[in-house]
C-alpha cells in the first residue's frame, strides 16, 4: 500500500460516513483519534451515531465531533418523511431490507431489539448520506453499527465496510455472514479475529478481510524520561470495569504482593458496571492504601499517568459469554510510552506482546501476575530494555498514521465506482460529485 506521506493529495476528494453505536465514549479513543487522523489525511468525514452518549469525562478532541455529529431521536417527522421517500421510490427494496435485518437478528434479543429501535433513524441517516454525496460508509464494530451500514448499502448501493474489534464477532454471530458478504471489505484488528470470522463465515470470506492493527499516536505518546529506580513499584491499569478486563485478578495479585512485603502502588483508571464489586474487594483485602481507584480520566491525564508508571497491567480474561480481547489499545499506548507490560495470553494480545517487551501469563492466574510484577521490580535494567523494544515495535507496526493510511486506501478503492441506486439520490446530486482521481 502507499506510504502515509502520499495520502493527503489522494484523499482530498473522498467523502466518508462513519457510523458508531454511541458517541462520545471515553473508552473508545481509537474511534476518536481515527476520525482525527482521517481528517489530517484530507478525508471529509461525517459522523453518525445511533445514540448520543453523555459520559462523565469527555476528551477535548471529541467536542467538535459532538457538535458536528449526526444524532436523531427514535422518531420524528423528518424520519417519517425519509421513510416515505424510500417507499415511494422503491418499495420493494425498502421492505426487503427491513425484512432482511429482522430475519437476520431473530433469536438475539439485543440484536433484534436494536433493529426495532434504530431502523427508523437509520433510514433518515441514509437519506442524509445520499444528499451529502457520501462515497463510502464505514461502521465501527460488527453489531448495531454494521447493521446500520448494511441498511444504508441495501437502500442506496453505497459501498460499506466495518471494523471487527473483539466481542462483536467473538460472542455472537447474528447476521455476521450476511454483513461480510454485503460489505466491500472487513477490517479486522487482529489475526485472531480474522480466524474467528473465517470459522463463522467460511474460507470464501478470506479475500474480503484485511488485518490492520489499530494504531496509536506515537508522537503524542512519547517515551518517558529515564529516572532513578524508586523503592515503590508503580503499577497502572487503564480499563473499563467489566469482566473481560480481569480487575479481580489484578487486585488479588496486589494482595499477594503485599503479603510478600513488596512496596508498590497500583492505580486503576476507568469506570464501569463492576466498579462497586472491585471497590469492595479492595476493602476486604485491606488494600485501600495500595490500590487506588482513580476514576475515568481524559486522554491527556491518562498519558500523564503512563509517563510516571513503572509497569502497565491488563489482566484480561475470556468471559463465559465468549467475549475476548482483540488487541487492547492501552497496551499499545503503554508500550509507545516506553513502559513494559504484564498481561495475559488471551485473544489477539500475543500478536502485540512477547518476551521482548513484556510478560504474558495465563488468564485468571493472580499468583502468576504477582510473580511477573515482582520479577520486573527486581530487574530495572530489563524493564528499560523492554520499554525501548516495545516503543520501537509500536512505531513500526502499530502507528496511527500508517494504519489510518491503510484504511484510507481501502476506502478510496471502494469508492471508485458509482453507487447502485443512484436514482434514489436527491435530484441536485450529480454524478460528477462522485468522480475524483487517485493513484492506481
Amino acid at each position: 500500500m502507499s506510504s502515509p506521506s502520499s495520502f493527503p493529495q489522494a484523499c482530498q476528494p473522498l467523502r466518508l460516513a462513519q457510523i458508531v453505536s454511541r458517541f462520545p465514549m471515553v473508552t473508545e479513543t481509537f474511534v476518536l483519534y481515527e476520525l482525527e487522523a482521517l481528517e489530517k489525511l484530507g478525508v471529509t468525514v461525517e459522523l453518525y451515531s445511533l445514540l448520543r452518549e453523555h459520559p462523565k469525562v469527555v476528551h477535548p478532541e471529541a467536542e467538535k465531533w459532538i457538535t458536528r455529529g449526526h444524532y436523531l431521536p427514535l422518531l420524528s417527522a423528518a424520519i417519517l418523511r425519509a421513510h416515505w421517500h424510500f417507499i415511494r421510490h422503491d418499495p420493494g427494496r425498502y421492505f426487503r431490507t427491513f425484512a432482511e435485518v429482522l430475519r437476520g437478528t431473530w433469536g438475539c434479543v439485543r440484536c433484534f431489539g436494536g433493529v426495532l429501535a434504530f431502523f427508523p433513524k437509520v433510514v433518515r441517516f441514509t437519506y442524509e448520506i445520499k444528499k451529502q454525496a457520501i462515497q463510502h460508509v464505514h461502521a465501527h464494530f460488527a453489531y448495531h453499527a454494521a447493521v446500520a451500514g448494511l441498511i444504508v448499502h441495501r437502500l442506496t448501493g453505497i459501498p460499506f465496510s466495518f471494523t471487527a474489534r473483539g466481542s462483536d464477532v467473538q460472542a455472537d454471530g447474528h447476521m455476521l455472514k450476511e454483513k461480510v458478504e454485503a460489505a466491500d471489505f472487513v477490517i479486522s484488528v487482529s489475526e485472531y479475529n480474522k480466524e474467528i470470522i473465517l470459522r463463522k463465515c467460511g474460507p470464501g470470506a478470506a479475500k474480503k478481510i484485511h488485518v490492520i492493527h489499530g494504531g496509536v499516536d506515537v508522537d503524542r505518546l512519547s517515551p518517558r524520561p529515564e529516572c532513578e529506580p524508586k523503592s515503590l513499584l508503580r503499577i497502572l491499569c487503564v480499563a473499563r470495569f467489566e469482566e473481560v478486563k480481569g480487575h479481580t485478578y489484578l487486585v488479588e495479585a496486589c494482595r499477594v504482593l503485599k503479603e510478600r512485603g513488596l512496596l508498590f502502588e497500583c492505580g486503576l483508571i476507568g469506570d464501569g458496571p463492576l466498579m462497586s464489586k472491585i471497590k469492595k474487594q479492595i476493602k476486604e483485602s485491606d488494600l485501600c492504601d495500595k490500590v487506588l481507584l482513580l476514576g475515568p480520566q481524559t486522554y491527556d491525564e491518562v498519558i500523564e499517568h503512563l509517563s510516571r508508571t513503572d509497569v502497565v497491567v491488563l489482566a484480561t480474561v475470556p468471559t463465559a459469554s465468549g467475549k475476548v480481547e482483540g488487541i487492547p489499545n492501552v497496551l499499545k499506548e503503554a508500550m509507545a510510552c516506553g513502559a513494559p507490560v504484564v498481561t495475559t495470553a488471551s485473544g489477539g494480545i500475543p500478536e502485540l506482546v512477547d518476551e521482548s517487551c513484556g510478560i504474558l501469563v495465563r488468564p485468571r492466574d493472580a499468583v502468576a501476575l504477582a510473580d511477573a510484577l515482582q520479577y520486573l521490580r527486581e530487574r530495572p535494567a530489563l524493564c528499560r530494555r523492554m520499554g525501548m523494544t516495545g516503543r520501537r515495535k509500536i512505531v513500526r507496526e502499530f502507528n496511527l498514521n500508517l494504519s489510518t493510511a491503510m484504511r484510507a486506501e481501502l476506502f478510496l478503492r471502494s469508492a471508485d465506482r458509482r453507487p447502485l441506486g443512484q436514482d434514489l439520490a436527491d435530484p441536485r446530486q450529480t454524478e460528477s460529485a462522485l468522480v475524483r482521481e487517485h493513484p492506481a
